[in-house]
């Protein structure tokens, strides 16, 4: 069975509050540690009321102190809005706290409007022309490997595992190029998956940190006792998507049965065990992805838990 991870925006319901967004994350965690899924990462995303990971290095902390084996970390870190120094910092701390389980995966994309600009206090489109040697230079803050003038403490020295996230092929050029692990966000963003994964594949180079390709590719994945059932769950993730897309975003919605919406679903399983089953099957072997992270907010926190179980165990048959 190809490894299983799970990704989580740590979404805030309508009715609730950021509090109980929080509770849900590390529970949903717990859990999937429990179930034998393999990482566990939130990511960044800023100004949206229905989502809670902004502070995202906080919300890993929080999620670290819930569980005691499961890898924690970000998928990812939007590079461009920050400085390298202080993510090594972040992230060294986050070692240190809990050593041997961190991951860190980095975007390029800041996602940020004139108004989030201003008050990042970033030009974030200069700040992505500079994405590949913010990388490198993270790179050695954490492990050394360049003589840099000043050394991030904590930080330096740190067993961070740093992936490439992508949704095009220029993160996976890059990862090729730096020897490093790359994960695709195929779950919002599927349509140039075959060709990055291609291109990662074919144009690797080996590092001190990585002897050959590894790649991610993520999925939308609800599973439930019928097909129906379902379908009902992931109505909750449509409707948000669809109101980000129409610019109208706010906190997640309760599930409406019947509802539909063109979105891209190529990389998505949403029904029975059975169904859930043949369709990451035929996925994994459309990618010959190395793992699978798991995408899929649900309105209620004990559903998503429900369905970690059911798609382990439907894979494990």
């Amino acid at each position: 069975m190809v490894p299983l991870s799970v990704l989580d925006l740590v979404p805030v319901r309508e009715g609730g509050t950021l509090s109980e967004a929080y509770d849900a994350a590390s529970g949903l965690a717990a859990a999937a540690e429990r179930l034998g899924y393999g990482r566990f990462w939130v990511a960044e995303h800023h100004a949206m009321d229905g989502i809670a990971g902004a502070a995202t290095s906080v919300v890993i902390s929080h999620i670290g102190h819930a569980t005691s084996t499961i890898r924690i970390g970000a998928g990812g870190i939007m590079l461009p809005n920050h400085n390298p120094f202080v993510i090594a910092e972040q992230f060294g701390t986050l070692d240190a706290l809990f050593p041997g389980r961190i991951d860190l995966g980095l975007g390029r994309a800041p996602g940020a409007g004139p108004e989030l600009q201003r008050a990042l206090r970033k030009n974030l489109n200069q700040a992505a022309e500079l994405f590949p040697n913010d990388v490198v230079e993270l790179r050695a803050l954490l492990t050394g490997d360049i003589d840099l003038p000043v050394q991030a403490t904590p930080g330096l020295g740190a067993t961070v595992e740093m992936w490439m996230l992508g949704s095009s092929l220029f993160g996976a050029q890059l990862a090729a190029r730096l020897g490093m692990p790359y994960a695709f966000a195929s779950h919002f963003a599927p349509d140039h998956l075959d060709a990055a994964l291609t291109l990662y594949r074919q144009q690797f180079q080996p590092s001190a940190y990585l002897d050959r390709p590894h790649a991610m590719a993520a999925m939308t994945v609800f599973t439930a006792e019928t097909d129906s059932d379902a379908e009902l769950l992931a109505s909750s993730q449509q409707q948000s998507f669809v109101r980000l897309r129409t610019g109208n975003p706010g906190k997640l919605p309760p599930p409406v049965a019947g509802y539909t919406a063109s979105l891209p679903m190529q990389a998505s399983a949403i029904g029975s065990p059975a169904t859930v089953r043949a369709a990451i099957g035929r996925f994994v072997e459309r990618t010959q992805a190395d793992e699978i992270i798991l995408s899929g907010a649900t309105f209620d926190p004990a559903a998503r838990i429900r369905s970690l179980e059911l798609t382990m165990e439907a894979l494990a048959v």
